[in-house]
């Protein structure tokens, strides 16, 4: 039971996913139609991504990248703002979660020899909602959006049209925020420049290359898979192991889950007829309690109008922290700095992420206006 109990904690997204796919077995039988429940395109891409990044960070490129920009910062305002963009423009390549888990240990190590202890809540914060408004712009910036482009079956082009103006805000918004520093001198060293390997950051910038690829429907998800396999396998086999297996097998259990429920007839017609000309709002509301990817997964099938979904959920990464849960791993670094204070980073988090999705929500009705 205690182990049981500790992986609820520890997953209890992954928890809740496999027990309604589970309950829902019971009312669907499993058959051969299971099988046309998973989306094995999105699976592999979001496997092979998280590895090929993974790879890139441990091969020290985004260390290093942090470490050049931030070198020369001539004022407390100047390395905010560059640790905010960090996390802004890079999410929208190497997903929000990974951007948090590189720029908000270098942001705490940067303040800290700053003497701006007491300014870090205000740069973590600001990183988080970085993160989760950058990574919206493209398919490949995080989960949801690479599961709702290969759903739809979206171009690329379509997708930056719906994803862009609200970025753009987004950027302008992020900036403006920033303001709240001053323009305090620092004399910052930073020490010797964190080095990188250079021959794994060509393999596997080449693999990541392959991977976009695949965004792009250049080439099948199959030729990438096996290439990355065989390449991890021939220069960096122990890499393959270090994916995020929860999230794919999240992403397994909410597959059968909501295949099983539009089966279920009577459950299908409520819940479109429920979202039906509220599929913005419901996907929104419905990421402050599950989360935004869950919210992905299970309200798609049901609706056909994907701008809407899209919008809703990456909005929607904005609100209480479970909303996205790349916030709760910034949560959790900041808590484990010295003089932290978690209680002023919710507030001070709450405060910026509904003010940002209220102004953003209104750009959002006008893009979705018919």
């Amino acid at each position: 039971m205690s182990a049981i109990r500790s992986f609820v904690r520890r997953e209890p997204v992954l928890f809740i996913a496999a027990l309604a796919a589970i309950i829902t077995c019971f009312l669907v039988p499993p058959d051969a139609s299971y099988l046309t429940y998973l989306d094995f395109r999105t699976l592999s891409l979001l496997y092979c991504l998280m590895t090929v990044v993974n790879g890139l960070r441990q091969a020290g490129l985004f260390s290093h990248l942090a470490h050049t920009l931030c070198e020369h910062a001539a004022n407390l305002r100047a390395i905010a703002i560059l640790l905010v963009l960090l996390c802004f423009f890079t999410s929208m390549l190497i997903t929000n979660d990974v951007a948090l888990l590189t720029f908000v240990p270098f942001a705490v190590v940067v303040m800290g020899m700053a003497h701006h202890q007491r300014e870090l809540v205000h740069v973590v914060v600001l990183q988080t909602v970085a993160a989760n408004l950058g990574s919206m712009l493209t398919p490949v910036g995080n989960p949801q959006n690479l599961y709702l482009y290969s759903f739809y079956d979206m171009g690329f082009g379509e997708f930056l049209k719906v994803t862009f103006p609200v970025w753009a805000l987004s950027l302008a918004l992020l900036l403006a925020l920033c303001l709240i520093f001053r323009k305090d001198h620092l004399d910052l060293f930073l020490g010797e420049e964190p080095g990188m390997e250079r021959t794994p950051i060509l393999i596997h910038a080449v693999l990541f290359l392959v991977c976009l690829l695949v965004v792009l429907r250049l080439i099948p998800w199959y030729v990438m898979l096996l290439t990355v396999l065989g390449v991890l396998l021939f220069c960096d086999r122990k890499l393959l192991l270090k994916a995020d297996f929860m999230l794919l097998l999240t992403f397994v259990a909410f597959f059968v889950f909501s295949g099983n429920l539009a089966r279920i007839e009577s459950v299908s017609s409520a819940i479109r007829r429920l979202m039906d000309g509220r599929e913005y709002w419901m996907s929104l509301l419905t990421s402050q309690v599950i989360s935004n990817v869950p919210a992905a997964l299970l309200l798609s099938g049901f609706t056909k109008r994907s701008h809407a979904i899209l919008l809703g959920v990456n909005i929607g990464g904005l609100g209480t922290p479970i909303a996205s849960l790349a916030s709760l791993i910034s949560l959790k670094l900041y808590s484990h700095s010295e003089h932290a204070s978690t209680g002023r980073f919710l507030t001070e988090f709450l405060f910026a992420n509904i003010a940002l999705l209220l102004l953003l929500s209104c750009l959002a009705v006008l893009i979705l206006r018919p």
